[in-house]
């Protein structure tokens, strides 16, 4: 065997192994306990991320790996280096409601809430029972665009799909807050309160 081939298959094999790692401890959706150290899962996830950037520099199209790598910068909240990690991936293949969903959540934390909505809105055209982009087309409406009409219609459709999910509680509890504090008519803003 070529020493490229042993290299690549080695890099693979540990590049899977800590994939596999962190998708059996929960990936991103996981929270971490108080007694475990930082320092440990942080340097393992450079280490990953380091893999991965070799990976796509050496194989520019493998499509899985931009993923792996925007997940990466995800969860080490490196959130321009994520959206850029999943234009390579959606460049590839721009039909994947998740990709398109984690990259809506990176734009959201750059301020960037018109890309989030676009991208949430095609992630749910493409798969409408994408649940997770609708929660999240609620959550930039209503938080970031205070454009509660729209939060609370993404939020029915997300109801009307997934009545009893664990994120249902809190959709409804955002909703009944809609609704009793509705919004001000256009041109009005909050009133200040006066100082005592």
């Amino acid at each position: 065997m070529k020493k490229e081939t042993v290299l690549f298959a080695t890099v693979a094999l540990i590049v899977g192994l800590l994939v596999g790692i962190l998708v059996t401890k929960g990936g991103k959706n996981s929270t971490p306990t108080a007694q475990a150290p930082a320092a440990a899962p942080a340097a393992g996830m450079q280490q990953n991320i380091t893999l991965l950037e070799g990976m796509v520099a050496s194989q520019p199209e493998n499509r899985n790996a931009w993923v792996q790598l925007g997940n990466a910068y995800f969860d080490t909240n490196q959130p321009m280096k994520s959206i850029e990690a999943y234009d390579k991936a959606l460049a590839i293949n721009a039909d994947d409601p998740n990709v398109l969903t984690d990259q809506g959540v990176m734009f959201r934390a750059v301020g960037w809430y018109d890309r989030a909505v676009e991208n949430f809105s095609k992630a749910y055209e493409l798969s409408p029972n994408h649940l997770q982009s609708l929660f999240n087309l609620g959550i930039v409406y209503r938080y970031d665009l205070q454009d509660f009409a729209k939060a609370k219609e993404a939020w029915e459709i997300y109801l009307s799909l997934n009545p009893s999910g664990p994120q249902a509680g809190q959709v409804r509890r955002d909703m009944a807050f809609l609704d009793s504090h509705p919004p001000l008519p256009e041109g009005m803003e909050n009133p200040v309160p006066a100082k005592p």
